[in-house]
């Protein structure tokens, strides 16, 4: 058993959560005990620690649950398929022969699971049809088993998951789908500027501060960029850049129309990425660029002169 003590453990923890099997139990008034499966789990904050998750206003222990003072949310591992389903069915004993633990609050918990969260309850809220529930994490376990997964309506166990479902659901996939939504509108208008992506990437860089094409290139090389005499030649055609042009390594600068169409694909790209982030809420939105920073600090940095 871990007790908080510091944010890296309970960030581990949290990371057994694949996506998405979890069973939430409680013990309600009359004494009974109360379980479900659910797949509304989210962390919250790590400082304090705490999470949530939702529950039905129909669901038959809702109200066992709007009135507890303590639960318990337990992440599943790959072969806890069963239990799963157990918890999702309505009208039965759903403890029955299990070997249960006791809780804070006398919650039961339930073993051999990927991740246990024990948790006072903290708020809750309305959410449409459903209430939301969020705990304060007093206590956790942490046991190095894999996840069980729901994915495309079916359960999957990580190490069986074919190739063609981890590649949709595996981390460089869906950032590029990510990166290809942030990027769709400001695609659309370097196809009509008739720019490409090489050398917008240039105009971007000497938005910041003039470099010459030499420069560019090796900054550019970092992130699977091109930059050559024929692109300074064509943004030069186009009134973009200025500067000692057949140099390679002269200056070179935006105009005043260079700037005016970087100032708009930035405008466009920022639109784009608060359309986006409008569908989450604002932490969740603070929280993402915060890790997609972190991802990319790994990178190898840019040589600045």
């Amino acid at each position: 058993m871990t007790i908080i003590n510091g944010s890296g453990d309970f960030r581990a923890a949290l990371g057994s959560f694949a996506t998405g099997v979890t069973i939430v139990t409680t013990r309600a008034a009359d004494g009974k005990d109360v379980g479900m499966t659910a797949n509304s789990f989210n962390s919250v904050s790590l400082d304090p620690p705490m999470v949530l998750w939702s529950i039905g206003k129909n669901a038959l222990s809702q109200p066992a649950f709007a009135t507890a003072d303590h639960f318990a949310v337990h992440i599943l591992a790959s072969d806890q398929e069963e239990l799963s389903n157990r918890f999702a069915r309505r009208g039965e004993d759903k403890f029955a022969g299990l070997d249960l633990e006791r809780g804070p609050g006398d919650i039961p918990l339930l073993g051999g699971c990927a991740a246990r969260f024990k948790c006072r309850t903290a708020y809750r809220y309305e959410g449409g049809d459903h209430d939301i529930i969020v705990g304060e994490v007093l206590e956790f376990d942490h046991f190095e088993k894999k996840p069980l997964l729901f994915h495309r309506g079916k359960y999957s166990a990580l190490a069986g998951v074919s190739g063609a479902e981890f590649a949709d659901s595996s981390l460089g996939f869906l950032l590029a789908r990510a990166q290809f939504a942030v990027f769709k509108d400001v695609r659309s208008e370097l196809e009509r500027l008739d720019i490409s992506l090489d050398q917008y990437f240039a105009l971007a860089a000497l938005g910041a501060k003039s470099m010459s094409a030499q420069d560019i290139h090796r900054h550019g090389s970092f992130y699977d960029r091109s930059f050559g005499p024929a692109d300074v030649e064509k943004l030069e055609e186009r009134g973009l850049v200025e500067g000692e042009t057949e140099r390679l390594d002269a200056d070179l600068k935006l105009t005043a129309a260079g700037r005016q169409t970087m100032v708009r694909l930035l405008a466009i790209g920022k639109d784009a990425e608060a359309t986006l982030l409008a569908q989450f809420e604002p932490w969740e939105g603070q929280w993402l660029k915060s890790a997609m920073d972190r991802l990319a600090s790994g990178m190898p940095e840019v040589p600045v002169d």
